[in-house]
């Protein structure tokens, strides 16, 4: 009975988070995910979502330590079901948040992983260098395209997927992007991408869809006006994307290159503001971190060309110049 009741309030929460919230199906599922764990840990206690208490939410949380899961996953975890008995005491089913007490399990601060400019040159160049061969496929074009759109326009691989042609407006240099929760935005693209997408739409997609005629015919199955399509006439799926990634470069992902498109337009000077309208983030403080990536950059090059940032003890001297004492020659630890 308990677990009847639980999937009943599942179900009404499911269609708050889509159609009130208006979150994305990847994201509503995400949260359900989370929900449902903690739903079938109380059912092992004989409880309920509608009346699970402070005590009950504190031991999932050493359930979740007790079985190796990492605080950030804990975290997100809490995060879920404080927005769950949020609603439930808005909507005046519950009296009391059991979650309104219940600190966040401490995690460290990962920062962003992202290519050096270098890395990301060399993968696109070889992209650029199979799809300018002069039997080159329409899969290589589309490929390189693909590439260049994550990097010059830090897309996330549920927006790149999405894309739909009419979301192109290569003339004026920009794409439409539909992000988090149905949110559009436009983003600007550099003239590589520009005439990667170009070449794309020229010379790869028409074949990809001429080649794929029949067998959508015969299925049933469109692909619709989406932008990418496989050699079936289908839409991308998010795992085809982190393989294409992968395979040109192991140590990245699709996230990797939105990380690494964000992380040097800071190090060049972009203003965090237009970061995050370009990104699409809700909140500037997630936006910050790359001011973290920047300054390890900004280090490097203060160590590497101020005339005291190598040298302790040069205050001591009283001219600023001839030879320092010994032992105080350190690299690397001046920097607060």
């Amino acid at each position: 009975m308990n677990g009847k009741n639980n999937l009943a309030l599942i179900k009404d929460y499911a269609d708050y988070l889509r159609v009130e919230k208006g979150l994305r199906p990847l994201t509503c599922e995400a949260y359900l995910s989370d929900l449902r764990i903690f739903a079938e840990f109380l059912e092992g206690r004989n409880g309920l979502l509608l009346t699970a208490s402070e005590g009950d939410v504190c031991a999932l949380l050493g359930h979740l330590r007790n079985h190796g899961i990492e605080s950030r996953s804990a975290a997100r975890k809490l995060s879920c079901l404080r927005g769950f008995y949020k609603w439930l005491l808005l909507d005046r089913r519950i009296r009391h948040d059991p979650t309104v007490n219940i600190e966040s399990p401490k995690a460290w601060k990962v920062l962003p992983k992202s290519l050096a400019e270098a890395e990301v040159a060399e993968m696109l160049e070889r992209a650029t260098l199979a799809a300018s061969h002069p039997q080159a496929k329409a899969t290589a074009l589309r490929d390189r395209a693909i590439l260049e759109l994550l990097y010059a326009g830090g897309l996330r691989v549920s927006e790149v997927t999405a894309l739909n042609v009419s979301d192109l407006a290569l003339d004026a240099g920009r794409v439409q992007v539909r992000g988090k929760g149905d949110k559009e935005r436009i983003v600007p693209l550099g003239r590589s991408a520009l005439r990667a997408l170009e070449q794309y739409l020229r010379e790869g997609r028409p074949h990809l869809e001429r080649i794929s005629s029949v067998r959508r015919t015969r299925s049933g199955l469109n692909g619709g006006a989406r932008l990418f399509l496989s050699l079936r006439g289908m839409p991308l799926t998010r795992q085809w994307l982190w393989r294409l990634v992968k395979m040109s470069n192991r140590s990245t992902s699709p996230h990797g290159l939105r990380h690494s498109c964000a992380t040097h337009m800071v190090e060049h000077g972009a203003d965090l503001r237009s970061v995050q309208m370009m990104l699409g983030h809700a909140d500037i403080s997630t936006t910050q971190v790359y001011t973290h990536l920047a300054l390890g950059r900004l280090k490097a090059v203060h160590r590497k060309h101020h005339p005291r940032a190598t040298r302790r003890g040069a205050a001591q001297v009283s001219d600023g110049s001839g030879p320092q004492p010994a032992g105080q020659e350190t690299r690397g630890k001046d920097w607060p």
